[in-house]
């Protein structure tokens, strides 16, 4: 009998550190939850320790509930819907979990990590609450401003629930179909999901959406349909269903989300997305024309020290502006501009970045909220260079071992 054949973990040379910033980002993750797990355990035994008092009545589990950190958030969100203008625009432009681009493939990609395809078309965020839905850009601009079948988003009679109720949907609006695809949850008649884990809001998301009527056709009180995204197990049947697999929206890519992640405001490592030119009309970024420039062009941020940087947090200075420039140009601190970056501009050492070779174009797109992040500029970097394939994804979940061998593997060394 031949020997069995012994899969290989799949590598591909790192050119960053995505990886380092994922084990960050779960590890604060899990502090916080240690956190909130003591302040409710110092709570409750210093409430314990008071004296009793008979004729004071018993707190309301409400009460209680609207105290804690996710309470304080959802808050914002009520708060942020009498917000006009500017002010609104600025808030709601930093309610979104903005995932980077795939730079380095995760090394449990089919244990950790969940796939979908990702529909092509405007990012938005979605609140319905005191009988009316408003969909906002991911620049924090109203898109739509609609009824819907969502708790408390029309005026009509039968609103199930309080009227203070509200809900809020991390959504992609597709336009051929004129429909509003869900890919997260955040909040669902009031209750927050923010510190709840991709898997249970996935499963959230599942089991509560089509039961309000969101997902049937539009009506008099309900203007646009709502559907949900098909998710899989990132192993090897649920990755080609999701690359390859049909789905009723023109694709855009496809987006990984790890199983553990809560929802984080802002760029996150721990979703990510990926496209090539099968399951992507627009890998490469196109100009205002939509042409593919000659040379990589980047979004980057003036800062008042005429430092360059990305939208990342902590930011990452990618380059900086003599003070005469600035000044002859007429630009200010918080200006979006576009660079191009020469072919070979970017220098990597050890997965870090070191310089770029750019050259100054002129102001961004005042639409444009945010400068590009580096998981941006890198993918797209790569994807001129040395894209990251298909194949290498596949390999790496076929190869993937279990991670209980991982862990012995590594109580091994030394």
């Amino acid at each position: 009998m031949a020997p069995t054949e012994v899969r290989r973990p799949f590598k591909r040379p790192a050119i960053s550190d995505q990886q380092k910033r994922r084990d960050l980002a779960l590890l604060r993750q899990a502090q916080s939850r240690r956190d909130a797990q003591h302040h409710a355990r110092a709570l409750a035994s210093s409430v314990i320790s008071l004296p009793s008092q008979a004729d004071e009545p018993e707190p309301e589990v409400e009460e209680v509930e609207d105290s804690s950190p996710s309470s304080s958030r959802d808050f914002n969100v009520v708060d942020a819907s009498k917000l006009r203008g500017h002010e609104a625009r600025r808030w709601f432009s930093r309610q979104l979990m903005l995932p980077e681009w795939m730079i380095d493939i995760p090394p449990r990609l089919s244990h950790d990590w969940y796939v979908f395809t990702r529909p092509a078309g405007k990012r938005c965020f979605v609140v319905s609450s005191n009988g009316t839905t408003v969909s906002r850009l991911r620049n924090g601009s109203i898109l739509h401003y609609f009824p819907s079948a969502l708790p408390n988003g029309a005026r009509t009679k039968d609103i199930a629930g309080p009227a203070h109720n509200f809900s809020t949907l991390d959504c992609i609006f597709h336009e051929p179909d004129q429909t509003y695809y869900v890919i997260d949850m955040v909040c669902w008649r009031s209750y927050s999901l923010y510190d709840c884990s991709a898997e249970f809001r996935f499963f959230w998301l599942n089991s509560k959406l089509s039961e309000t009527g969101a997902c049937n056709p539009p009506s008099l009180y309900h203007k646009y349909r709502f559907s949900v995204v098909p998710i899989y197990e990132c192993d090897q049947k649920g990755l080609q269903a999701a690359y390859s697999g049909p789905v009723p929206y023109a694709k855009d890519g496809l987006l990984f989300y790890n199983k553990h992640a809560q929802y984080q405001t802002g760029n996150t490592p721990l979703a990510l997305v990926w496209k090539d030119e099968n399951c992507s009309q627009y890998v490469l970024d196109t100009d205002s024309l939509g042409q593919i420039p000659a040379q990589q062009q980047v979004v980057l941020e003036l800062q008042a020290d005429g430092n360059l940087t990305t939208s990342d947090d902590p930011p990452l200075v990618f380059g900086c502006l003599d003070k005469d420039f600035i000044q002859k140009a007429g630009l200010q601190p918080g200006h979006l501009l576009r660079f191009a970056i020469h072919d070979e501009g970017l220098k990597i050492t050890d997965g870090k970045f070191e310089k770029a070779d750019m050259q100054y174009i002129g102001k961004s797109n005042r639409a444009r909220a945010f400068a590009y992040s580096y998981s941006k500029i890198l993918f797209q970097y790569t994807a001129r260079h040395s894209p990251l394939k298909f194949e290498e994804l596949t390999a790496s979940v076929l190869s993937s071992h279990d991670p209980k061998d991982e862990i012995a593997d590594v109580e091994m060394v030394g």
